[in-house]
């Protein structure tokens, strides 16, 4: 909270800070690896200059959400500690390091540009104001101009997203940013209800809102090529579903694609893909997918 009679560039400037991968995606569009000193883990991590900065030992992985090393976070001496209060948590074992904890909370918001637009706060403790609201400005104008081009399309094809999985279907629910996301793009996603997060659903509830969408989503970490066939390997009722059948599935390997680490401050780009897919008239020839 900045105090009464203080303005952002008023506030000190906090130079070195920790995080989880989720925010990474700001530090990487302000070009600001430099203040990054701790990362909960490099799994599915493909940025090349923040691999080095580990292997050289200046970053250092503190370990994951829920099983923080206070050690670790102790040395790498940071002033601030960007945090995700509503995930695994743990932070009881490193509020004792005096480090500051902040709360990062662009992954609980509900639409795509409200996700983007919290790198204008990280921008503001690594004195980088500015040049995080000339990038938001420059995303939202894409992302607006797009969904406005989709928005005059008079065919919204539907879509359903998500698996199988322990034995219930996970989704996204009605009110989740994929879902505005779907919708900005010229889509109907089927699940209508309020639901903000991941919900687990029974396979027949999901084929009874989506066997007849054209559209399937899919992300997952898949070892090696997937496939229709994989798809089916994994479960055989997936035959059922039309965009099984017509072969319209739409697809994000993350052992292979950089979603979660940049495509936070990509909202564009992921709407982009989708608009190449469901309205292919509104994009050039020549488009190359970013993510899916």
């Amino acid at each position: 909270t900045i105090p009464n009679g203080y303005t952002c560039t008023d506030v000190p400037i906090k130079r070195t800070i920790l995080m989880t991968m989720l925010q990474l995606s700001n530090f990487t569009a302000l070009n600001a690896h430099d203040v990054v000193k701790g990362i909960t883990g490099t799994k599915n991590l493909f940025n090349k200059d923040i691999l080095e900065r580990v292997k050289r030992g200046e970053i250092v992985k503190i370990g994951m959400e829920g099983n923080f090393d206070p050690e670790l976070v102790m040395a790498a001496n940071a002033d601030v500690i960007f945090i995700s209060p509503f995930k695994r948590g743990g932070y009881d074992a490193i509020k004792e390091s005096g480090v500051t904890l902040v709360p990062h909370l662009g992954y609980k918001e509900l639409d795509p540009l409200g996700q983007a637009e919290w790198i204008k706060f990280v921008g503001m403790f690594i004195g980088k104001e500015k040049e995080a609201s000339k990038t938001f400005e420059e995303i939202e104008t894409r992302y607006n101009t797009l969904k406005s081009k989709a928005a005059k399309s008079t065919e919204r094809p539907t879509i359903f997203s998500g698996e199988m999985h322990g034995g219930n279907w996970h989704a996204v629910g009605g009110k989740n940013y994929l879902a505005q996301i779907f919708r900005d793009a010229g889509a109907d996603y089927v699940i209508h209800d309020e639901n903000t997060g991941g919900i687990p659903i029974e396979f027949e509830s999901i084929y009874a809102k989506a066997v007849n969408a054209d559209y399937w989503r899919i992300l997952n970490s898949f070892n090696g090529e997937f496939s229709y066939e994989a798809l089916l390997k994994s479960e055989p009722r997936n035959a059922l579903f039309k965009a099984y059948n017509e072969k319209k599935v739409i697809y994000c390997n993350m052992k292979r694609q950089a979603y979660y680490e940049i495509s936070p401050v990509e909202p564009d780009k992921v709407l982009a893909d989708f608009v190449a897919i469901f309205h292919p008239e509104l994009m050039p020839n020549d488009y190359q997918p970013t993510f899916y």
